[in-house]
């Protein structure tokens, strides 16, 4: 196949420059019933091809054309027997994986450290989740991939487990062994499924970590968006053949997904498989070039630490995408969620998350020397300032919470007669929705857990720190659901 094409974007143009009467939707045909200052900034070519699944276009949920062949040329760019695309993002694609491999009942293996799409999908499937631990870095307070012992241990404990989900890479650039954990899996008769949202380019150039396909997963949710140059919520599903039904995988993909699909993202879904399959070797090396300048800068700058391959030595820290850049500010007597404000409201920076102890930039061929310079002189000045409060401060205490018993299936629990309860006047009970940082989407207590001293501690710490904790009905998580009589 010819990686330059792209079907999909030829035929959206091709269509769009007949300028056909539009007796369909959308309703501002074209931009001319859409408010106008509006319609001024984002312009009238794009709004053009902001159509639906009128024939000449093909239909996502079931492509014979242009959606067919667009999807062929990025199966084979990722090494895939069949990729779909997904105009819901990366989420919905979780989703799928998981609802075409278990059902109420089905063991699943799950990494705690997953994100919530995974967790939404074991409530609806009603399958009994078994977490597995990742291995913790207690320097960075973040969480990396699973070891491939722990799997093993897993998988023997549950031979009857009907998936494993595996993260590759984590939010954070850390992959694990998947290679091995596939094999490892597979002689179990287990599939993988794997959350490569931060993984998309991993397969475009060989110092970066294994991709899912080339490590031999079942199944991967890729977000294109993120990494890969698409527009936002354009990601993909990469299937293996063999011990996954790739028709059932779509059945059920197109169960969840939107009828009214976006043409624009599903196009730039097509011209992001191109530059990546084209291009994307020298793209991706110039990205790493700029993210190894920034973390040498940075190391050089009192306070600043950056999680680089001094981490890795073992499976579950096996390999590191060098273009995210997750850097410790905890040393500066400061949180991470302290220096993104500085950064944005004394720089006009914007970085991709904070947390208590870090600050994450993701670097990619978009960016340029001149953006790294001014991160690194930022952060060089916000050093200068705070260095001396680190210093007052002696040494900071990392603290990650433990992971929650499981005492009721997470379905079960969500849809318990339930009670509203103080947080603090919630340790011990049954966890009956949802509490998380977003981003990156890790639930600190997801329901069927019993909720611990510690995980409220560390709620309230990230509260008082002032970032995104969100999931309860109560947005200001001073209450919480919990099952009643439990």
């Amino acid at each position: 196949m010819n990686q330059n094409d792209t079907p999909l974007f030829d035929t959206l143009l091709h269509h769009a420059s007949r300028r056909p009467i539009q007796f369909h939707i959308p309703s501002h045909k074209r931009g001319r019933g859409m408010d106008s200052r509006f319609r001024s900034f984002v312009g009238d070519n794009a709004l053009s091809l902001d159509l639906i699944n009128i024939a000449p276009l093909d239909d996502l949920h079931h492509p014979t054309g242009a959606i067919k062949h667009a999807q062929e040329l990025a199966a084979e760019a990722f090494g895939a027997d069949y990729t779909y695309f997904s105009v819901q993002g990366t989420s919905t694609a979780i989703m799928t994986m998981v609802l075409a491999t278990v059902g109420p009942g089905d063991k699943i293996l799950v990494p705690r450290n997953v994100h919530k799409s995974v967790l939404t999908a074991i409530i609806l499937a009603d399958a009994h989740p078994v977490f597995l631990h990742p291995e913790l870095d207690h320097f960075f307070g973040i969480s990396h991939g699973l070891s491939v012992e722990s799997v093993t241990a897993a998988l023997a404990q549950h031979p009857d487990a009907r998936a494993l989900v595996v993260i590759n890479p984590t939010y954070f650039g850390i992959s694990a062994d998947l290679a091995s954990i596939v094999e490892v899996a597979h002689s179990y008769g287990v599939p993988v499924l794997v959350d490569e949202a931060h993984g998309v380019h991993t397969g475009f150039h060989p110092e970066l970590p294994l991709s899912a396909m080339e490590a031999g997963a079942d199944m991967a949710a890729t977000s294109v968006h993120k990494l890969g140059g698409s527009m936002t919520g354009s990601s993909i599903l990469n299937v293996r053949e063999g011990m996954v039904d790739p028709r059932h995988v779509q059945v059920v993909l197109s169960m969840l997904m939107t009828t009214s699909t976006s043409y624009l993202l599903l196009a730039s879904l097509d011209v992001a498989r191109k530059e990546l399959a084209m291009y994307g070797r020298d793209r991706i090396s110039y990205a790493i070039d700029l993210a190894a300048k920034a973390r040498a800068d940075i190391e050089e700058i009192e306070g600043l630490t950056c999680l680089s391959t001094q981490c890795l030595g073992t499976s579950a820290a096996f390999a590191l995408d060098p273009t995210k850049l997750t850097i410790s500010v905890k040393e500066l007597g400061l949180t991470g969620y302290d220096v993104e404000r500085m950064l944005r409201e004394d720089y006009n920076i914007e970085v991709e998350l904070s947390d208590l102890y870090n600050i994450l930039c993701i670097i990619s061929w978009g960016d340029t020397v001149e953006d790294i310079d001014h991160l690194v002189t930022a952060l060089r000045e916000i050093s200068q300032r705070y260095r001396d409060r680190g210093e007052r401060r002696h040494h900071v205490e990392v603290v990650l919470p433990s992971m929650p018993e499981l005492r009721m299936s997470p379905r079960s629990a969500f849809y318990a007669k339930t009670e509203v309860v103080p947080l603090q006047e919630a340790v011990g009970r049954t966890m009956a929705e949802m509490v998380m940082v977003y981003p990156p989407g890790i639930p600190i207590l997801l329901p069927g857990e019993v909720i611990t001293e510690d995980n409220v501690d560390y709620i309230e710490e990230n509260l008082r720190a002032g970032l995104p904790v969100q999931g309860p009905d109560d947005p200001e998580i001073r209450l919480i659901k919990v099952v009643k009589h439990d």
